[in-house]
C-alpha cells in the first residue's frame, strides 16, 4: 500500500496522523540531531515531511537517509523547489499553489521537476497547495509572490480547494506559513472538509496540543508541526497522541 492509500484508508477509518516538517536549514547537528531522531521515532509522530521555502545550507539526500536510519515511519518529501526533489523518499508532495496566482507555483516548476521524479520512480500526490493567513509575512508568501487567502474568507478557502479537486488534485495542504502567528482558521478546515472527498493536511502556527486538535477536530487528516518542534527539539512530550484524536469513519 502507497503512503497515500495509508492516508486514504485512515481517512476512511477516522484516523488522524501528525507530521514532523523538517526544514534543512533549520536542524541541530552531530549528537544533536540523532538523539533529536531517536525522540522523534518515541513520540506520536507518525510521518516526516521534508522540505522549505529555502535551502541553504544541508543537502535533502544525506538528510533523508540519516532519518530513515532512526524513524520508521514514512517520509514525505514537501518540496519548496525542484532541486529539493531527491531519491529516498517515501512520496513526494507534488505542490500546486493554487490560491496565488504566480504560474511559476502553479506549473512552472513543476515542469522543471517532472522528469526529475518520473526518473526516480517516487510515489507522486498531487496536492493543491493553499496559503491561509492574515500576516505578518510569512518564508511561503514571500518567496512565491504570492497573498494568502484571508482568515476571515473561509469561503474563498474552500471554493479554491473545490476547483482543485476539480482539476484532479488529490490531496489539500493548508498552511499558515512557517512561523505564523496564528493557524489556519478552523472555519477554514471545517469548510473545504464538507465540500471536498480529499485527504487534508493542515500545518502553520500549530503551536500547541489544543491548535493541532482543534485542526483535527475541524477536519484536518494530518496536522504538521514544523517550527514548534524546531524551537524545542528537546521535549517533544506535549505532542498529543493523534490515536486519541479519532473521528467517526466515513459513511459509504
Amino acid at each position: 500500500m502507497s503512503w497515500f492509500e495509508h492516508v486514504q484508508a485512515d481517512r476512511a477509518a477516522g484516523r488522524k496522523r501528525l507530521a514532523c516538517l523538517i526544514d534543512p536549514d533549520d536542524l541541530p547537528t552531530g549528537r544533536a540531531w540523532t538523539d533529536f531522531l531517536d525522540r522523534l521515532e518515541t513520540s506520536p509522530v507518525t510521518d516526516v515531511f521534508v522540505g522549505g521555502s529555502l535551502l541553504v545550507h544541508r543537502g535533502i539526500g544525506g538528510l533523508l537517509a540519516s532519518i530513515k536510519e532512526r524513524f520508521s515511519g514514512p517520509v514525505v518529501l514537501f518540496p519548496g523547489s525542484p532541486e529539493q526533489v531527491v531519491g529516498g523518499a517515501d512520496a513526494v508532495l507534488f505542490l500546486s499553489l493554487i490560491s496565488g496566482r504566480n504560474a511559476d507555483y502553479l506549473i512552472g516548476r513543476h515542469v522543471e521537476a517532472g522528469m526529475r521524479i518520473r526518473r526516480l520512480g517516487m510515489e507522486v500526490v498531487p496536492t493543491g497547495y493553499m496559503l491561509i493567513g492574515d500576516g505578518p509575512l510569512t518564508t511561503a508568501s514571500y518567496i512565491s509572490h504570492s497573498l494568502p487567502i484571508p482568515e476571515a474568507k473561509p469561503s474563498i478557502a474552500t471554493a479554491t480547494a473545490v476547483a482543485g479537486e476539480m482539476l484532479g488534485l488529490r490531496a489539500m495542504y493548508l498552511d499558515a506559513g512557517s512561523g505564523a502567528g496564528r493557524p489556519v482558521p478552523v472555519a477554514a478546515i471545517a469548510g473545504v472538509r464538507e465540500h471536498t472527498s480529499a485527504p487534508i493536511i493542515v500545518g502553520g502556527g500549530l503551536n500547541d496540543a489544543a491548535s493541532i486538535q482543534a485542526a483535527w477536530a475541524a477536519g484536518a487528516d494530518v496536522a504538521v508541526v514544523g517550527t514548534a518542534i524546531e524551537r524545542r527539539p528537546q521535549d517533544l512530550a506535549w505532542l498529543p497522541d493523534p490515536v486519541n484524536a479519532s473521528s467517526s469513519p466515513i459513511q459509504r
